[in-house]
């Protein structure tokens, strides 16, 4: 009797680690269909992003419009996926809540959220779709302007919203001391107008549009090169999220067709008459 009970426990245990290797196999593929069960909302793709949207990103504050890079990347995505554009659904959130550990109510985020080391130990990514510059933006009179080194820039009162990379390039980059921290980019730029900051960074495609909507009496007047640390802006998934081998291997087919370099061309234009600081 002992040795049927344990030629059992044998059969047994060597079928759950089959079953379990299966499931992992099934969960790990990089093909999938509308209805797959990795899916928040099977039938759909659910996309976080934030609340509001910003230009060149995403266009007149719609995400569901397809006007803008990121957006338009989000449904060039998903058709290469399966799905058609009335089987995208946004959620909104706050750049904190996208980027947080734990459970997501999305499958995935879009949100110029840049891969760092530190956020890849609590969050899944996908490969990196875009990477840019940092622009240096400041109200006329600033003693930023005409700035030739870090050095230069140090001596500056800085500003950028909390969570963001623009915040840990001040810090670890170009050194900056007492950086003031705001909830948002809208407060960073209100700061500015009131004369608490002089200057604050962000990407080259949001300083742009930020200094011919948002805060139009201010001006581009330095680029930064990207910081080492981050790798650019990737797709953001819960932490071993299993839909990552798919998504990934979709957005891997656009950018090897050209169908991101496109939508660069398209929405995100720099000026390359800029002056440019690199240390």
């Amino acid at each position: 009797m002992s040795d049927r009970i344990d030629l059992f426990r044998r059969f047994t245990a060597g079928a759950l680690a089959a079953l379990a290797l299966g499931l992992g196999a099934a969960q790990a593929q990089d093909t999938g269909t509308p209805d797959d069960a990795r899916l928040v909302n099977p039938g759909f793709l659910t996309v976080g992003t934030s609340d509001p949207v910003y230009p060149p990103w995403m266009m007149n504050d719609s995400p569901e419009s397809g006007e803008g890079f990121e957006n338009a990347l989000i449904y060039a995505l998903a058709a290469e996926m399966g799905f058609a554009p009335e089987q995208v659904q946004w959620v909104r959130l706050t750049f904190e809540q996208i980027i947080a550990p734990g459970d997501k109510p999305f499958d995935f985020a879009i949100n110029q959220v840049s891969v760092t080391p530190a956020r890849a130990e609590v969050v899944g990514f996908s490969q990196v779709y875009y990477q840019s510059d940092k622009a240096v933006i400041a109200l006329p009179g600033s003693p930023v302007i005409g700035a030739t080194s870090f050095a230069d820039l140090r001596a500056a009162r800085w500003g950028a919203a909390i969570g963001t990379t623009d915040l840990a390039y001040l810090e670890g980059v170009l050194g900056a001391t007492d950086v003031a921290v705001y909830d948002d980019q809208v407060g960073v730029f209100q700061a500015m107008q009131a004369g608490q900051i002089d200057a604050t960074v962000t990407a080259v495609p949001t300083a742009l549009f930020a200094t011919a909507v948002q805060i139009p009496e201010a001006s581009i007047v330095a680029i930064l090169p990207p910081d080492a640390g981050d790798e650019g802006h990737g797709l953001l998934f819960e932490h071993g999220n299993a839909l990552i081998p798919w998504v990934d291997a979709a957005l891997g087919r656009l950018i090897a067709a050209g169908t991101v370099q496109g939508l660069v061309n398209t929405w995100l234009v720099s000026d390359p008459s800029l002056p440019i600081i690199t240390e």
